[in-house]
């Protein structure tokens, strides 16, 4: 379940899921359209890096803590400006107290008339996420399993917009439960951006995984493009901590691939783990 997250928020893995989140989501604002976003496995929303979890975890401190505190380029500042105002602004100034999750991250990117729907089944989790959502017309928290989620909901009636997907690979078959998942969605709903998250520690996994989404997104979308970012900031073994983490991105905005490009190796160093780290970026191929 999501709430075991308050162990790793604002770790590595959730700097490049959440960068590459705001990027989408800022070409979804370009035009006037509304657009949805629908976050199957949405967690808590707002973690407390003072907490017990956090402190135990440490793992935001050579995440965003390391972002936070490193210069980029005049070419790669612009493209994270955005995810990086949206951390500092559930943060007094000139520190680092709080993470936001998916959703509050989501939720800070919608224009009037966008919406988020977030599913969350966890009970702890799922009442810390209608607190820091109370009263809000924008946004909706499901009391609902995210796999039974994601094909109920989509399309969406704003026919524009993107899914997000992350599990917490808890469960043995989540990368199956992660195929299949987006097999049926991305049939219902061909034209939507799709952003699926996995840990990358058994290549075999992974690849099985990334080939049928390919499969999936070309046979519904022939057209469409699926763009496959791995990012290690260490070597990563079987028994260690996640030291890799992977997206797949499903009808990506034309500009995130040039986007990613620019800015995936400025997070290198920051990032990395008793050296610098490493990333990877293709178009998959079915």
């Amino acid at each position: 379940m999501n709430y075991r997250h308050a162990f790793h928020a604002g770790s590595f893995a959730d700097v490049i899921k959440h960068v590459v989140l705001v990027r989408i989501l800022l070409y979804l604002q370009e035009k006037p359209a509304a657009f949805r976003v629908i976050d199957t496995h949405a967690g808590a929303g707002r973690y407390d890096l003072e907490s017990d979890e956090a402190r135990r975890g440490g793992e935001w401190l050579t995440g965003i803590a390391r972002i936070l505190q490193a210069r980029f380029s005049d070419a790669a500042l612009p493209l994270l400006k955005s995810y990086l105002d949206i951390v500092r602004s559930f943060n007094p100034p000139n520190a680092l107290k709080a993470y936001p999750g998916s959703p509050l991250i989501a939720r800070a990117m919608l224009r009037p008339q966008d919406r988020l729907t977030a599913c969350e089944l966890e009970p702890s989790a799922r009442k810390q996420l209608v607190d820091a959502l109370r009263r809000d017309a924008q946004a909706r928290v499901v009391d609902l399993d995210g796999w039974t989620a994601l094909p109920a909901f989509v399309p969406p009636n704003e026919r524009r917009g993107l899914v997000l997907i992350d599990p917490a690979f808890e469960a043995k078959d989540e990368f199956n439960r992660l195929a299949d998942g987006f097999t049926s969605a991305f049939r219902k709903w061909p034209t939507g951006s799709y952003l699926l998250w996995y840990p990358a520690k058994s290549r075999r996994a992974t690849e099985a995984l990334a080939q049928r989404v390919a499969q999936a997104a070309a046979a519904a979308n022939p057209s469409g493009k699926c763009l496959r970012l791995e990012f290690s900031v260490a070597p990563q073994t079987a028994d260690a901590a996640l030291a890799s983490t992977g997206l797949l991105i499903a009808n990506p905005p034309w500009t995130l691939q040039g986007e990613l490009r620019t800015i995936l190796p400025e997070l290198e160093k920051p990032l990395g783990q008793g050296g610098a780290g490493r990333f990877k970026l293709e178009v998959l191929k079915p």
